[in-house]
């Protein structure tokens, strides 16, 4: 079975930050490993836009029941209408999580992978919890995360 990445990270990223999702997801293709993420906009669909560029796979766990909601580059969209409590979905679905910069949401995906025992890497990220391994740039956010 193919590794699958979480890239998880705000809905309104900067330029910079979301250029950085999008490379994260192409090194995630490039490995041949799945990304997982919140389906809808921001971190995710960068991550998912530059997955997809390289023929990537790209699952969407998305907050409401509504598939056509998740954007555009998402293969396998999941309606959990769960709103934020899906984020224990994508921290359970991973292997291991990239943190890229976000907020609450970001930080409790951050915290359920910390509890249910996954590597989480922060990759441009200023403060993350304890056990968060940081990484220099995306290739070595992916790397990372593929030696779980």
């Amino acid at each position: 079975m193919s590794s699958i990445i979480g890239v998880i990270g705000d809905s309104n990223p900067s330029k910079d930050v979301f250029d950085l999702a999008v490379e994260t997801g192409r090194e995630i293709a490039r490995k041949g490993a799945i990304l997982v993420c919140g389906g809808l906009g921001g971190i995710m669909e960068g991550a998912s836009m530059g997955a997809k560029e390289l023929g990537g796979m790209t699952i969407g766990i998305l907050p409401d029941y509504d598939i056509t909601k998740g954007n555009k580059y998402v293969d396998i969209p999941i309606a959990t209408g769960m709103g934020h409590a899906r984020n224990v979905i994508i921290a359970a679905t991973a292997h291991a999580l990239i943190a890229l910069p976000g907020s609450y949401g970001t930080l409790s995906e951050i915290s359920h992978g910390l509890k249910l025992g996954k590597k989480v890497i922060a990759l441009g990220r200023d403060e993350s919890p304890p056990d968060v391994v940081l990484a220099e740039n995306p290739k070595n956010a992916v790397e990372l995360a593929l030696h779980v």
